[in-house]
């Protein structure tokens, strides 16, 4: 008998270099680049006075944060490091009652008057000099510089930073050379039975020919009919499914120019959706808000807190869309001043009905009380704003049919409501009820 060879050999040579590429790939896992040691944070100054920091930070943002910021100029002056620029006596009078030392012709006082447009300071005669030296041992603090990175780049505030760990690649590609090699090793175990075989004398039979499948498909008449008539009225089902959504946006989520957190203003803050949405109270429309509007928080609100970024959005994105909004309404936030130079902004429409649809926005906003949740949804919990329903015929109807008209304290219904209960015999109106069906409601 011919020798066919040592196989063993084959197979352990196999075995090995899959041991050495497993060993390795591991090895290169539990190499992870030392981190380096993480800086000695500075120390803080000494309060002054004996003056603490977290107490004046809470008396900061009670008092302060209205019209000063630590680092950057708001109605006033940024206030980091105040005590170095001023006498502490200097301060507790400034503080006490600031009008008494401009009219008194005090020189800093002036000066730090008519630097800031002449704005007003509040007195606060209420502090006691302990509370002022609680608030200027938080302003003296060191301000926290952000983390640097490999490579000398400052990480963006909301970035994980996460130096251990193995990356999704590495293991990925680990996971595909083990079974390229797996794969490699079966032909040549597939190979090497072949040559056994055929070494010694064993005869493989060969498969027996059979009738293709779709051969035996297309003589089989009755089966050939089911599947014309399956694929008919599928195709005919999908075909209507499409044409039924021509037009309709649900979820339609556009970029805006500005990026504006429905989530952060109308949830976090608690901002009526109606002061920004006014006009949804008196006409057709909802309308869009003015910029000016805007104006009336962020001509103080400048940068975000520290909280609000999220690993999606950095507090240095929600900065860049405030700035965004200066740059539209040529507002200086550094001499607290409009420049007059404008800018337009071209905001994407979400909702919008056909031009044959009348819809009124006060109809129902403030005769039918409906809340705004009704028909845009959660708005609360956007990001970014969507349009969360439907607002086809049918969507509409569906509401008219199934919404109680709310007859309280609204003389315009007696009337009507008398006589429509006593016709229906019910107590509640619907608004389909109500003519709410009428072609001519919402079709002129």
């Amino acid at each position: 008998m011919k020798k066919v060879g040592n196989h063993n050999s084959i197979s352990r040579k196999l075995l090995l270099s899959l041991s050495l590429t497993l060993i390795f790939s591991l090895t290169s896992f539990a190499q992870d680049p030392a981190a380096p040691a993480a800086p000695e944070a500075a120390a803080a100054p000494a309060a002054t006075a004996g003056g603490d920091p977290v107490k004046g930070k809470e008396l900061f943002n009670a008092n302060c944060a209205a019209c000063h910021k630590l680092d950057a100029k708001s109605t006033g002056p940024a206030l980091r490091g105040v005590a170095g620029k001023h006498d502490i006596a200097w301060i507790y009078k400034w503080v006490h009652n600031s009008s008494d030392m401009i009219k008194s012709g005090d020189p800093v006082a002036v000066k730090l008057f008519e630097e800031n447009n002449k704005s007003v300071m509040t007195s606060f005669p209420q502090l006691s000099t302990g509370d002022i030296d609680n608030i200027i041992a938080y302003t003296s603090e060191v301000k926290a510089e952000p983390a640097v990175a490999a490579g000398g780049a400052a990480t963006p505030p909301g970035t994980n930073v996460d130096g251990g760990g193995i990356s999704n690649n590495i293991i990925l590609g680990a996971l595909a050379l083990v079974m390229a090699i797996l794969v490699v090793m079966l032909f040549m175990v597939n190979k090497v039975l072949t040559k056994v075989a055929s070494n010694n004398g064993i005869v493989v039979a060969p498969k027996e020919a059979t009738t293709p499948i779709w051969k035996a498909f297309a003589r089989n008449q009755f089966l050939v009919l089911v599947t014309a008539i399956f694929l008919l009225l599928a195709s005919g089902y999908f075909v209507y499914g499409y044409l039924m959504q021509v037009g309709v946006d649900q979820n339609y989520e556009p970029i805006q120019p500005i990026h504006y957190s429905h989530k952060i203003h109308a949830g976090d803050n608690e901002i009526n959706c109606k002061y920004c949405h006014s006009a949804a109270r008196v006409s057709k429309t909802a309308g869009i808000p003015s910029l000016n509007v805007c104006m009336n928080c962020h001509k103080n609100i400048s940068e975000v807190a520290e909280t609000t970024a999220t690993p999606e959005y950095s507090k240095a994105f929600y900065d860049a869309q405030i700035q965004k909004l200066y740059d539209a309404v040529g507002w200086d936030k550094a001499k607290q001043a409009y420049t007059g130079k404008t800018q337009p902004v071209k905001w994407v429409r979400i909702h919008n009905l056909p031009d044959f649809v009348y819809f009124n926005h006060s109809q129902h906003v403030t005769v039918g009380g409906i809340e705004c949740q009704t028909c845009h949804g959660p708005v609360e919990e956007f990001e970014i704003m969507k349009q969360y329903s439907k607002l086809t015929m049918g969507w509409c109807v569906d509401c008219h049919r199934k919404t109680d008209v709310k007859m309280e304290g609204n003389a315009y219904y007696d009337k009507i409501h008398a006589e429509l209960s006593k016709k229906y015999g019910v107590e509640k109106l619907t608004a389909a009820q109500m003519g709410g069906l009428e072609c001519g409601k919402c079709h002129y």
